[in-house]
């Protein structure tokens, strides 16, 4: 059965519509998972609220543990790791990783990148090949396939891929380029704009976006549907 990991890495802690500066991005997340477990309820869910609850930034403990070989690790290394192998397990085990993320200031919440900094980590989702000096990086993540959805929410307009802004948007092209390191390569985006607009322009982007989610989440369900054996007759 497929299994979900669901980040949120906004601020807010409230989902729009329903509370007081509400998050547009919470909202897409818990439409994606409402959805997806009311059509399959049996598949399992691992959430984490990054967003109240950041991951540690990495410090010169974390990198002098990352880097040392797993059997010449000290005791204070494998503590300086631990949280690390927590958050790359949950990842490991999940075939959809949701995020829901708010662009700011251009790029992603400093939460988020926290996220990414514990989870991108040698020996455990990418390995190095010292032979190979042109494409030295091995993804660990490539052994099965796995699907990432983003779930953005931004205040301007036109920072779509095609948008007049596009250039200023390091949120999803920051998060395909480190999810596509460590193997993660079928990546899906939806995107609510136009908060600081409001009115019918954020409505429409809105609704466009929850449609989005719902046939979203019926394409991954067919692909991630298991295949039947057929049984002798």
């Amino acid at each position: 059965m497929p299994h979900i990991l669901h980040l949120d890495a906004s601020a807010r802690p409230g989902l729009a519509g329903k509370d007081p500066h509400g998050s547009h991005s919470r909202n897409l997340g818990q439409r994606f998972v409402s959805q997806w477990r009311a059509r399959r309820p049996q598949d399992s869910v691992t959430y984490r609220d990054i967003g109240r609850n950041p991951p540690s930034i990495i410090d010169h403990d974390w990198i002098a543990a990352s880097f040392t070989a797993e059997e010449q690790r000290e005791p204070w290394m494998r503590d300086a790791l631990a949280e690390s192998d927590l958050l790359v397990d949950e990842l490991l085990a999940a075939d959809v990783l949701v995020i829901g993320a708010p662009l700011y200031n251009f790029g992603m919440p400093a939460a988020l990148k926290a996220w990414i900094d514990q989870i991108v980590r040698t020996g455990r989702t990418v390995d190095f090949d010292e032979s190979n000096l042109l494409d030295p990086y091995i993804p660990l993540l490539a052994d099965r396939p796995r699907h990432a959805v983003i779930l953005a929410a931004r205040g301007g307009i036109g920072f779509d891929a095609d948008g007049d802004l596009a250039h200023m948007n390091h949120l999803e092209p920051s998060l395909i380029t480190a999810l596509g390191f460590i193997g993660i390569t079928r990546v899906h985006q939806i995107a609510i704009e136009g908060q600081e607009v409001g009115g019918e322009l954020l409505a429409a982007s809105v609704a466009r976006a929850l449609g989005q989610v719902d046939g979203l989440v019926a394409q991954l369900q067919r692909e991630l549907q298991p295949e039947r054996t057929p049984q002798p007759a």
